[in-house]
């Protein structure tokens, strides 16, 4: 299998972008990596999405989005993993490439979800539950996470407001990311106040419902060498891509606190790129609710079991912490466009060790890791990338 590399980046801002289409947003990010890349076309076109057909009654996005960019006989797919969806179209493209297959791949995470009511979006949502299990018996997919943080705070004796240091940073980080719908910092003191959506969940737990694309312009590690004459900030070597799953239905795993596909997931790409988790310098994780967060960093070895929210109290996951996470704000203040959170999480990498993320710059970074979850912890996609 050949070495793959990441040539080029772009992104649209992450927002309720009323005035852009799918297409329209998914050519911004396109359009913006092939320039990077200095490509004027590719052998395929990998779309992540999770809800076109439920909001937008519009499937069919590779050849959309691909007849929007002005691309024409190539291969196009779209790829369908609930919130794990963008990652997991990067996973494709990452094989596609490895395996010689094709030269030079984009892929693309796209997500249009402010153009329905709120019902409609939270019934979309909850698709990535189980239908006949979960979501039939009324429980939403917020609901399915405030059980989980319910019984975390249950289990291990944490004070309710354990988890503001995840919001806390990951605001923070987001108001120096042009790109982030919420750029504003926050207070415990707001976080304390802020109103409760599913208890113990509050408004400044939880991802926001927004657009975005972002896209990645892929080819071998050989021809990113001979393409770095002249490129602006040179290649990312994919150094690990592993996806695991666990139960669809939380009450079917055997520990509903371990997230097991992240734990699987993480070791598998930990042995790809032969490190371990010591070795990272930045961490995009899953935090569409902080309790998610918390969990990601104890399935991935960062902190024992119960612990994983005392890296965000002891200021451990700030930029200049010993584990930077959300180093762009994160889900929770750049924004979660379902289907495209894992392509935006991977475009903050390359921007980290390439020395792109302005402010938020964390310092050395030469490895990073990139977590995203479909569903509850069903599906896991982790990414490994090095400058």
């Amino acid at each position: 299998m050949r070495g793959v590399s990441i040539v080029g980046i772009g992104q649209s801002p992450v927002g309720e972008l009323w005035g852009r289409s799918a297409r329209q947003i998914a050519y911004d990010a396109v359009s913006a990596a092939m320039y990077d890349a200095g490509i004027e076309t590719a052998d395929a076109l990998y779309v992540g999405n999770m809800l076109s057909g439920n909001l937008l009654n519009q499937e069919h996005l590779g050849t959309l989005v691909a007849d929007a960019c002005g691309l024409y006989g190539i291969e196009t797919a779209k790829v369908e993993a609930a919130c794990a969806s963008g990652a997991a179209a990067l996973r494709v493209g990452v094989m596609a490439v490895a395996s010689g297959f094709h030269e030079v791949v984009i892929v693309v995470g796209l997500e249009k979800m402010t153009d329905t009511v709120g019902q409609d979006t939270t019934a979309g949502l909850a698709t990535a539950a189980d239908a006949e299990y979960e979501s039939l018996h009324g429980v939403s997919f917020v609901g399915l996470n405030a059980l989980i943080m319910q019984r975390y705070l249950y289990e291990y004796k944490v004070p309710l407001d354990a988890f503001a240091g995840f919001s806390i940073n990951a605001h923070k980080n987001g108001a120096n990311n042009p790109n982030a719908m919420f750029r504003s910092p926050i207070s415990r003191e707001a976080y304390l106040r802020a109103p409760v959506i599913a208890t113990p969940i509050n408004m400044l737990d939880s991802s926001p419902v927004c657009d975005g694309a972002a896209a990645v312009v892929l080819t071998s590690t050989a021809r990113a060498k001979q393409m770095n004459a002249g490129h602006r900030w040179g290649s990312v070597e994919i150094l690990a891509s592993a996806s695991a799953n666990d139960t669809l239905a939380v009450h079917d795993r055997r520990d509903p606190l371990v997230l097991e596909g992240a734990q699987v997931s993480a070791a598998k790409a930990y042995a790809q790129a032969g490190v371990s988790a010591q070795d990272l310098d930045l961490f995009e994780v899953h935090d569409a609710f902080t309790i998610m967060a918390a969990l990601s960093l104890e399935a991935s070895g960062f902190a024992r079991r119960g612990e994983g929210w005392r890296l965000a109290e002891e200021g451990a996951i700030a930029v200049d912490g010993s584990l930077p996470i959300s180093t762009m704000g994160g889900l929770k203040s750049r924004g979660h466009p379902v289907g495209a959170t894992g392509v935006y999480q991977i475009v903050e990498v390359v921007q980290q060790l390439t020395g792109q993320a302005g402010a938020n710059q964390v310092q050395g970074a030469r490895l990073g890791m990139a977590q995203n979850i479909g569903g509850s912890g069903a599906t896991v996609v982790t990414h490994i990338l090095g400058a």
